[in-house]
C-alpha cells in the first residue's frame, strides 16, 4: 500500500508548495462586493461596505469627492473598519454637506482598483434653517438670491459613451442645489469641447428641476468630443465631464468609405463658395479616390452633384450658384468599392459678398428671390481703372483661386471683371470667363493643366467699356501646394483604466494646416485594426477607451490636413490593458496633453524687467556683441531617458535680438564631472528644451549658451547636479519662465508658462504667492484664494516704490505641486513718460487701439498680442507702426475679438501696457463705430405684430421722430405694396406710430414684412418674418378670435364644462355661458343620451351645474352641454372616460383619503385593532396596509376590512414581533397619503393582561391533603383577578384561600381538601388591553376506596 500512497502524497506536497509559492499567490485588489448607493434622510446614519480580496493584502482607503477621509479629523463623524476582507465607512447623524461621490480604493504591490457610490442626503420638506426667510418658498416669479450661498452636488453622473451615425443618444446628471428654493432656476451648460451648444435640431437639452439632460437627437461623427456639464449658481459652479465617442454606420455598400465629416464654407461670394471638410479614418479597406460635393438650394430637397471626377483636396469652390441665393452642402467619399454615405450637412450660406452681407440691415427668408443691396448713385460713361493687389490665394492640381482689390474710383457703374491666363514664358494672354464677367473681386479656374505654370490678370469693365488688365501675377505651377503631412513620430501606450490605455505621440515634422490625427488599436496577433476616435484630435495625446480588459494591444497613428491622410506611424509596444498603479477610473481626462520632444510652444523671446548678475552689466557696450550667458537653469520634467531644462534670459543680450539658445550636458560619476555634449545642433528660440538620451538613474549637469546675430555667447556655469529618474510624483511640477509685464505705482501684470509634468492628471489651476523682495521666506503669501485657469494675472494694490518677488505653483487633482522659480526683484513704480492704451473710433467707423512710446531705441519694435499670446488670426487685425506709434486696426469687430490686448515695445526698460475688451466695451464701440457709419432713424420699437377685434391683423412700429418729409416703403417679400382693399397704411408724423392692417391671413400671406423708413441721409428700416409655424400659429390665433367674435354673438360658454369634487365627495360638473336670454335652452347629455335639461336658468350667475352623488364606473362617460337659441348654438365637452375619469377618480381618493382620521389603537377580546374614519367610503378606493414600511401579507391572525365608514387591521393574538411603526396609505394617483401609529412596547401589546405561568392542567391529591398553587400575573395597568370554580366565581374564605401580592403573584389554597373540592378550576386576570384566562382540574382521591378511587 506504501507504494501506492507514495506518488500521491508527493503530489499533494508539490501542490502545497506551489500554492505556497509567493508569486503564484500574489494578484492585484479584486471587489468581490462594491460598495452601493444610499439616499437617506437627514440626520440619519449611513454604512457603506465593501469586501475585497488581493495578495498581499490590499491597503484601503476612503475618499470623499477624491478627498482622503480621516476619521481622527472628524471625531465622531466618520467610523473606518476592516475586518477579514470586510471593509466598512460609517458616517454617523448625515447632514446636506455628506451628499458626495465616495471612492474606496484597494492597493497592493500588484495594482490598484477603486469603487464608487453615491450618499444622497434629503431633508424633509418644509424643515429649513432659521436663517431663512419662509415667505421666498411661496413667492410667484423668480427667487431672491440674496444672502443664499448655493451648495451644489452632481450626482448620478454620465460616463464614457459609445454611439453609431444615426441612433439618438442621451447624457443626463442629477444636479442636487441645496437650499432647495422652490421655483430656483440655476443656469446650466452644455459644452462639446469647450465650446458651450445651443439647441438645435441636432441637440435638445432638458432641465426637470433635478436632473440635466443634453439629447443628441441624431448621431454623427461630429458630435464626438468631450461634453461637460456645467451648473452655475450665484455661489459658483460645478462641473462634470466625459468623451463620447460616435463609430460609423455600417456602409450602404460593402467595403465603401466612412462618410466625411465638419462640412464647412470657407469662402462665400457671388460667384462660388469654398468648401471644406474632414477626410474619414475609415476608408472600407481600399483607398479613398477622392470625393464628391452635393449642393441643395435651401427650401427644396433637389440634390445636385457639384464635380464630375471626384476631387482628392478636402476643400472645392463650388460655382454655378444664384446671387441671393442661400444653399447647404454635403460631401460623399468614393473607393473602388463604391460611395460613402453623405456627410451631415453644412450650415446654409448665402451666395453674396461678404461686404453685402454685413450692409444687409434685414433679410428675407432665403429662398424668397434675390437680395438687392443698393449702392449710391453710380456714375455714368466712366471705364474703370485697372484693378491692384492681384494674388494667388489658393492653389491646387484641380483649381486657382485668385482675388484682387477694386481699383480706387468711389461711385463708378456696376463694376464687373475678366480673368485672364497665359502659360508662363509666352505672351499670349487667353480670357477665362468669355461669356459672363464675374462680380466679385475673386475666381476660381478650373481646367488648367496640372505641372504647367501660368501667369493670371485682371481687367475691370462696365458698360462704358473694359479697363487697362492689372498687374500680372507670378508664375504660378498647378499642382497641391499642401504636401501630405509626414507620418507621426514615436507612439507610446500608457497604462490607463481596465478598459482605457493613454496613447502619446511625436507630432508630424513641418506639417502644414494640420486638422488631427486618427489613431487606430489592434488586438496583438489579430491583424485587425479598429479607429480609436472617428473625429481627428488637434492633440500628441488621446485616451483610448473601451478596449478590452486584460487583452494587449498595440497603436499607431496618422496625421491629417486637407492635402490627404499621412502614412501610419510605427506600431507601439505591446500593453496590457489594465488599470495602473495608484490610478482610479477615469483619473486621466481627455483633454490632458504633454509636451513631447522638439514640440515646445513657442511664443518668441522675451525680455525679463530686473537687474541681472551685476558683472556682465558692468562689462556690457553700446555695440553689438554676442549675449551675456542665461542662468538660473532648473529642471521642468524627468523621464526615464529625458529631462526638459528651463533658464532665464540673458540680462544683456548684446544689442541684438536673441535668435537660439544651444544646451550642453555631462555626466557626473561619483562627483567627478565628464566631457561635455551638445544636446542641439539647431538653435532653440524657446526658454526651455528636452535632452533626450540620456541613462536612467545617472548624474547630470547642463549648461546653456545664447546666440544673436553677432555670434554664440559664452556658456552659462554649469547648472546643479540633477538625477535622471522618472517623476512618479502625483502634483504637476514647476512652472516657468515667469515674466513682469505694465509695472505700475499700484499694479503689475505677471506671467508665466504652464509646467511640462503634469503629474497624474492635467493641470487645472495656479496660484501667485508675492513677498517683498527683503522680506524673509516667511513672508510669502497668497495673492488669489480660488486657483486661476490662464496663465497671466494682474496683481493690484501694491505699496508705490516697494520692490516685490513673485513666484507660481501649479494643481492638478492630486493637488498643488512644486514651486517655480522666483523672479527677479521688481519695483512697484511708474516710470516716467508712461502711457496707456488708448482706443479710438475715426469718423469712418473705423475701431483702433493706439500705444505711444518716447523712449524707443532704433532696436525697439512694438510687439502686440491678445491674452498674451502672440496674435496668429491676422485676418481679424492690421497693425500699424509710425515712428513712436503704433495701432491695431479691428478689420471685422465682433465677439472673436474679446479679450485682453497689450502691447510690449522691445529694447526698452520694459513699456508695456494692456487694455481690456470687453463684451459690454465691444458693445459700446460697436454702436460709436455705426453710428459714424451709417446715420440712421432711431426706433422705439421695431417692427411688431398684433390681433386686433375680429381677429384683424396690424404691422406697426414707432420711431423716435421724423420730419414732414420723412417717407414709409411697406415691402412684403421684395415687393412694394399699397393701400387698397387688403393693405390698410397709416403714418401719423407726430407720434411717428407707422402701421398696416389685414382684415385676415391667407397661406399666400407667409413671407417677411419689412417697413423701410427714410427722412434726407438717414435711413432704417425693421422687418418681421412670419413663416413656418410662427405664420401658422398666427394665422391659426386669427381664424379663432374672428370665429370667437362670431360664436359669441349667440349664447356660448364662457368657461367651458368642467368637474370639482366636494368635500363630502360629490362630484359636480359645472360651466360658465354668457349672452343668455330666457328663450336659451341648456341640455345635457351622457353618452349622446339625454339627462337633463335646464329650464330655469341663473342667469345671475350664469353657471350650470351637474351634480353626481357616490360616484361609481357607471357614471364614467362623455358629458356634453349645448346651449341653443334663435342666434345660434355653442356646445361643451367633457370626456370622463379612461384617463378622464382615471383623474377624477384620483381627486375622489385624494378627498377621501384627507378625511381620514388619525389611525388609532382599540383592544379587543381577540388582540389589538387599528382603525381610521373617512367621511365616505367608495368601493374603487385602494389602501394598503404597512408594517414598517413593507406591505403586509394578510393570514388568520392579521386581517383588514371596512365597516361602514371605518377601515381597520385586526392582530389576534399579538406577541413583542408585532410591535413597531403601522401605516394604512391611501392611493390617489399622486403621492398617496399615509396615516401611521407606532405600536410600541409600552402598551397595547406588552401591556396586555397576562398569565404568565405556574399552574398545572390537572392536580391529583389526596384527601385531608393541603393544596398552594401559584402563578405570575402580568400587566399594565394591574390586571383585576377572578377565580371560578366550575365557571362561577368564588371569594376567598378559610377554607379556600386566595391572594394577589404585589400586583405580579396570584396564589390557590385549601389547606385540607375534601371531596367536594373537585372540579374545574380558572383564573381570568383583565385591565384595559385585553383579558386572559388560565385552566386546571382539581381531584380528589379517599386511599381507603377499593384502587383508590377519585372524587
Amino acid at each position: 500500500s506504501g507504494c501506492y500512497y507514495y506518488p500521491l502524497h508527493k503530489k499533494v506536497i508539490y501542490e502545497h508548495f506551489k500554492r505556497m509559492n509567493e508569486d503564484s499567490l500574489m494578484h492585484a485588489p479584486e471587489f468581490v462586493i462594491k460598495p452601493r448607493s444610499h439616499t437617506v434622510w437627514e440626520k440619519q446614519c449611513v454604512r457603506l461596505h465593501c469586501t475585497v480580496s488581493g495578495w498581499p493584502d490590499p491597503r484601503v482607503v476612503w475618499y470623499k469627492n477624491n478627498v482622503a477621509l480621516d476619521p481622527l479629523a472628524n471625531p465622531g463623524k466618520y467610523k473606518i473598519e476592516s475586518r477579514y476582507s470586510v471593509h466598512s465607512l460609517e458616517i454617523n447623524k448625515c447632514d446636506f454637506d455628506d451628499t458626495a461621490q465616495y471612492r474606496v480604493s484597494a492597493m497592493n504591490s500588484q495594482g490598484e482598483l477603486s469603487a464608487f457610490a453615491s450618499v444622497v442626503v434629503k431633508r424633509f420638506k418644509g424643515e429649513m434653517d432659521d436663517d431663512f426667510v419662509v415667505t421666498s418658498f411661496c413667492i410667484v416669479g423668480p427667487v431672491s438670491e440674496y444672502g443664499i450661498t448655493f451648495q451644489t452636488h452632481i450626482v448620478d453622473k454620465f460616463g464614457v459613451s459609445f454611439g453609431r451615425e444615426g441612433e439618438t443618444m442621451s447624457l443626463g446628471c442629477t444636479v442636487i442645489i441645496y437650499p432647495a428654493l422652490h421655483r430656483y432656476q440655476p443656469e446650466v451648460e452644455w459644452y462639446r469641447d469647450d465650446v458651450l451648444l445651443s439647441p438645435s435640431k441636432w441637440t435638445h437639452m432638458h432641465w426637470s428641476g433635478d436632473r440635466a439632460t443634453l439629447t443628441l437627437t441624431h448621431l454623427n461623427k461630429e458630435d464626438e468630443g468631450l461634453y461637460t456639464l456645467r451648473v452655475t449658481t450665484k455661489s459658483g459652479y460645478e462641473t462634470y465631464s466625459a468623451y463620447v465617442f460616435v463609430r460609423d454606420a455600417d456602409a450602404e455598400v460593402e467595403g465603401a468609405p466612412a462618410a466625411p465629416l465638419d462640412v464647412r464654407c470657407l469662402d462665400a461670394n457671388k460667384d462660388y463658395i469654398i468648401v471644406a471638410w474632414k477626410q474619414p479614418a475609415v476608408d472600407g479597406g481600399n483607398s479613398i479616390l477622392g470625393y464628391f460635393v452635393d449642393r441643395c438650394e435651401v427650401g427644396t430637397t433637389h440634390w445636385i452633384q457639384c464635380n464630375d471626377t471626384p476631387v482628392k483636396f478636402a476643400r472645392f469652390p463650388v460655382t454655378g450658384l444664384v446671387e441671393g441665393r442661400s444653399y447647404i452642402f454635403r460631401v460623399r467619399a468614393v473607393n473602388k468599392s463604391g460611395i460613402s454615405r453623405p456627410s451631415r450637412v453644412s450650415e446654409p450660406v448665402a451666395a453674396m459678398d461678404p461686404a453685402d452681407r454685413a450692409r444687409m440691415r434685414g433679410t428675407s427668408a432665403p429662398w424668397t428671390g434675390q437680395i438687392i443691396v443698393t449702392e449710391e448713385e453710380p456714375a455714368e460713361g466712366i471705364v474703370p481703372s485697372k484693378p491692384c493687389d492681384l494674388q494667388v490665394t489658393e492653389a491646387t492640381k484641380n483649381y486657382v483661386v485668385l482675388s484682387w482689390k477694386p481699383p480706387g474710383e468711389k461711385g463708378l457703374e456696376g463694376v464687373m471683371y475678366y480673368v485672364e491666363k497665359c502659360v508662363s514664358g509666352t505672351d499670349s494672354w487667353q480670357r477665362v470667363n468669355t461669356e459672363i464677367p464675374v462680380k466679385s473681386p475673386r475666381f476660381a479656374l478650373f481646367d488648367l493643366a496640372e505641372g504647367k505654370a501660368y501667369r493670371f490678370r485682371v481687367r475691370c469693365c462696365n458698360s462704358a467699356g473694359v479697363g487697362e488688365p492689372s498687374d500680372p501675377t507670378e508664375a504660378t505651377t498647378v499642382g497641391d501646394k499642401l504636401d501630405i503631412p509626414s507620418a507621426p513620430g514615436k507612439v507610446i501606450p500608457t497604462r490607463n483604466t481596465d478598459t482605457s490605455v493613454v496613447v502619446s505621440w511625436e507630432a508630424s515634422c513641418n506639417a502644414k494646416e494640420l486638422v488631427g490625427y486618427y489613431i487606430e488599436g489592434s488586438i496583438v496577433g489579430s491583424n485587425v485594426w479598429e479607429p480609436c476616435n472617428n473625429k481627428p484630435v488637434n492633440v500628441t495625446r488621446f485616451i483610448c477607451h473601451g478596449l478590452i480588459t486584460g487583452e494587449k494591444y498595440v497603436f499607431r497613428v496618422r496625421a491629417v490636413n486637407a492635402a490627404g491622410i499621412s502614412q501610419f506611424s510605427q506600431e507601439s509596444e505591446a500593453v496590457e490593458v489594465k488599470a495602473a498603479i495608484g490610478k482610479g477610473p477615469g483619473l486621466l481626462a481627455q483633454t490632458s496633453q504633454t509636451l513631447t520632444p522638439g514640440r515646445l510652444k513657442t511664443s518668441g523671446a522675451r525680455e525679463v524687467m530686473g537687474p541681472g548678475p551685476l558683472s556682465w552689466q558692468k562689462t556690457c557696450t553700446q555695440s553689438l556683441s554676442s549675449p551675456a550667458p542665461p542662468y538660473g537653469i532648473t529642471i521642468l520634467e524627468c523621464v526615464r531617458d529625458s529631462m526638459v531644462l528651463a533658464w532665464k534670459q540673458p540680462t544683456f543680450i548684446g544689442g541684438a535680438d536673441i535668435t537660439g539658445y544651444f544646451v550642453d550636458y555631462r555626466e557626473v560619476i561619483d562627483g567627478v564631472p565628464g566631457k561635455w555634449h551638445e544636446a542641439n545642433i539647431k538653435a532653440v528660440s524657446e526658454r526651455a528644451y528636452r535632452v533626450s538620451d540620456l541613462k536612467e538613474n545617472k548624474k547630470y549637469q547642463f549648461q546653456v549658451r545664447a546666440a544673436n546675430m553677432a555670434g554664440v555667447g559664452i556658456p552659462s556655469l554649469p547648472s546643479n547636479t540633477f538625477l535622471c529618474e522618472e517623476w512618479t510624483i502625483a502634483v504637476p511640477g514647476p512652472p516657468h519662465d515667469l515674466q513682469i509685464r505694465e509695472a505700475r505705482n499700484d499694479s503689475l501684470v505677471l506671467l508665466w508658462k504652464p509646467p511640462v509634468y503634469q503629474g497624474r492628471d492635467p493641470v487645472n489651476g495656479f496660484y501667485v504667492d508675492i513677498k517683498e523682495a527683503d522680506a524673509p521666506e516667511e513672508a510669502w503669501r497668497g495673492v488669489n484664494t480660488k486657483a486661476l485657469e490662464k496663465t497671466y494675472t494682474k496683481i493690484k494694490d501694491l505699496k508705490e516704490g516697494e520692490k516685490y518677488v513673485f513666484r507660481v505653483r501649479a494643481q492638478n487633482k492630486a493637488g498643488v505641486g512644486k514651486v517655480s522659480d522666483v523672479t527677479e526683484p521688481v519695483p512697484a513704480l511708474t516710470k516716467p513718460g508712461t502711457k496707456e492704451i488708448v482706443v479710438d473710433v475715426d469718423d469712418d467707423g473705423v475701431i483702433s487701439l493706439n500705444f505711444e512710446c518716447g523712449n524707443m531705441t532704433p532696436d525697439s519694435k512694438f510687439v502686440w498680442s491678445k491674452n498674451y499670446e502672440d496674435i496668429t488670426d491676422t485676418s481679424r487685425l492690421t497693425t500699424e507702426t509710425k515712428g513712436t506709434k503704433s495701432k491695431v486696426v479691428f478689420n471685422r469687430p465682433g465677439e472673436e475679438d474679446i479679450g485682453v490686448y497689450s502691447c510690449l515695445v522691445t529694447h526698452t526698460d520694459g513699456a508695456s501696457s494692456s487694455y481690456t475688451l470687453s463684451e459690454e466695451e465691444l458693445k459700446r464701440l460697436l454702436e460709436i463705430s455705426h453710428d459714424h457709419k451709417f446715420p440712421i432713424i432711431p426706433l422705439k420699437s421695431d417692427l411688431a405684430v398684433e390681433l386686433l377685434e375680429k381677429g384683424r391683423v396690424r404691422f406697426w412700429l414707432q420711431a423716435e421722430k421724423m420730419s414732414n418729409n420723412g417717407k414709409v416703403d411697406y415691402v412684403f417679400n421684395d415687393n412694394v405694396v399699397s393701400q387698397g382693399e387688403k393693405y390698410k397704411m397709416n403714418f401719423d408724423k407726430n407720434t411717428g406710430v407707422i402701421e398696416m392692417t389685414m382684415e385676415s391671413l391667407t397661406p399666400a400671406d407667409e413671407g417677411t414684412y419689412t417697413f423701410q423708413l427714410q427722412d434726407g441721409k438717414a435711413t432704417n428700416q425693421s422687418s418681421l418674418v412670419l413663416i413656418g409655424d410662427v405664420f401658422k400659429q398666427l394665422q391659426k390665433e386669427s381664424e379663432f378670435q374672428r370665429k370667437e367674435y362670431f360664436r359669441k354673438q349667440g349664447p356660448h360658454f364662457i368657461e367651458y364644462l368642467s368637474w370639482e369634487v366636494t368635500p363630502e365627495c360629490c362630484v359636480v360638473l359645472k360651466c360658465k355661458v354668457g349672452n343668455m336670454k330666457k328663450e336659451t335652452s341648456a341640455l345635457w347629455h351622457k353618452d349622446r343620451h339625454q339627462i337633463k335639461v335646464d329650464e330655469h336658468l341663473g342667469f345671475a350667475e350664469g353657471v350650470l351645474k351637474l351634480e353626481i352623488a357616490q360616484i361609481s364606473k357607471k357614471d364614467a362617460g362623455v358629458y356634453e352641454v349645448i346651449l341653443k337659441d334663435d342666434r345660434g348654438q355653442d356646445t361643451s365637452t367633457l370626456n370622463l372616460t379612461d384617463q378622464g375619469f382615471k383623474d377624477l377618480m384620483n381627486e375622489v381618493f385624494s378627498v377621501i383619503a384627507n378625511s381620514s382620521t388619525p389611525l388609532k389603537i382599540t383592544s379587543t377580546d381577540e388582540g389589538i385593532r387599528l382603525y381610521t374614519f373617512v367621511s365616505y367610503y367608495n368601493d374603487l378606493l385602494q389602501v394598503t396596509w404597512h408594517y414598517k414600511d413593507s406591505a403586509i401579507a394578510f393570514s388568520d391572525r392579521i386581517k383588514s376590512g371596512v365597516v361602514g365608514e371605518q377601515l381597520w387591521l385586526q392582530i389576534t393574538e399579538p406577541t413583542e414581533k408585532d410591535m413597531g411603526k403601522y401605516a394604512i396609505e391611501f392611493y390617489d394617483g399622486k403621492g398617496g397619503l399615509r396615516r401611521t401609529v407606532d405600536l410600541s412596547g409600552q402598551g397595547e401589546c406588552l401591556n396586555r393582561a397576562r398569565v404568565a405561568g405556574g399552574l398545572p392542567d390537572v392536580v391529583t391529591i389526596q384527601e385531608g391533603k393541603a393544596l398552594n398553587l401559584t402563578c405570575n400575573i402580568s400587566g399594565n395597568p394591574v390586571p383585576e383577578v377572578t377565580w371560578l370554580k366550575n365557571d362561577r366565581e368564588i371569594t376567598s374564605d378559610e377554607h379556600c384561600i386566595l391572594k394577589f401580592e404585589s400586583g405580579k403573584f396570584a396564589s390557590f389554597t385549601i389547606t385540607g381538601v375534601n371531596t367536594s373540592d373537585s372540579g374545574k378550576y380558572s383564573i381570568l386576570v383583565k385591565n384595559k388591553y385585553g383579558t386572559e384566562s388560565g385552566d386546571f382540574t382539581v381531584s380528589v382521591f379517599i386511599p381507603e376506596e377499593a384502587g383508590g378511587k377519585k372524587k
